[in-house]
């Protein structure tokens, strides 16, 4: 093994391997079935409806939360962090949507999924036809919806608080806060409804969507993983951190802009 790939994984014969991975196989199987339970728990919480009749712009004008379902009764919601003032949408965002996929699969279990985002509608309809994607796009620039969420912290409008914690909290967790300017930040809400009654069951912020971003997925199946400084075993990091990721139409000349997706576009 070169001095430059000492990093890598041991070199073993086939059958050292194989015990190692059957071992390994019984370590997931146990995860798989912590995961099941995990996710039966989240079933098992309680709801809130949603007592206000939230306005959003689409592309056929005024569009109530309510109109997202498309007649079904379940509902995802993605926030997409789109300032007003940027130009672009958040790169890592970005990637997210890319790994959607065909919504056919989700609306065949009775389900929708629409991005919301506090960016004016014409923005996102730009973005969105840069980026090839046929997702349902709805601008909350006029709403709560996203204060109301805490998906934009602004203590001018709204208390700040995100993945359940107060701004005091968030400040102890040493996470930088403006207060001088609005921030977005990333979220996924799930909704139930009754008829037109609406309840909202389920919203994850930060690492919590990390099990939706399937290249990840893809990447920790791997040995070098997703090639980040924090990662173990280390010394398998490319050196970029994060700082490698660009939307999807940007990789020709990547490294050579900040990707930053909280600056102004």
């Amino acid at each position: 093994m070169s001095q430059k790939n000492a990093a890598y994984p041991k070199v073993v014969s086939r059958e050292e391997w194989l015990t190692a991975r059957k071992n390994f196989l019984d370590k997931e199987k146990e995860f798989t079935r912590s995961r099941d339970k995990l996710n039966a728990e989240r079933r098992r919480l309680p709801m809130v409806e949603i007592d206000k009749d939230y306005v959003l712009d689409g592309p056929n004008g005024n569009t109530r939360l309510l109109d997202l379902f498309e007649g079904r009764p379940q509902l995802i919601v993605h926030h997409f962090m789109f300032d007003p003032d940027w130009e672009a949408g958040c790169p890592a965002c970005s990637l997210a949507v890319d790994n959607i996929g065909h919504l056919a699969h989700l609306q065949a279990r009775n389900t929708s999924l629409a991005l919301i985002s506090r960016a004016p509608l014409s923005k996102l309809l730009s973005y969105k036809e840069r980026m090839g994607w046929n997702i349902p796009w709805y601008s909350s620039f006029d709403s709560d919806f996203n204060y109301d969420f805490h998906v934009t912290l602004d203590e001018s409008v709204a208390p700040i608080e995100y993945n359940y914690l107060t701004k005091d909290e968030l400040v102890q967790n040493g996470v930088p806060l403006d207060s001088q300017q609005s921030m977005e930040v990333p979220g996924v809400s799930t909704f139930l409804r009754d008829g037109e009654r609406i309840f909202h069951t389920y919203t994850t912020y930060a690492r919590g969507t990390d099990l939706l971003l399937g290249i990840f997925n893809y990447l920790d199946l791997t040995a070098l993983g997703r090639q980040e400084e924090w990662e173990q075993p280390p010394g398998r990091s490319d050196g970029r951190g994060s700082s490698w990721l660009r939307r999807h139409d940007e990789y020709e000349h990547a490294f050579e802009t900040d990707s930053c997706c909280h600056s102004k576009e």
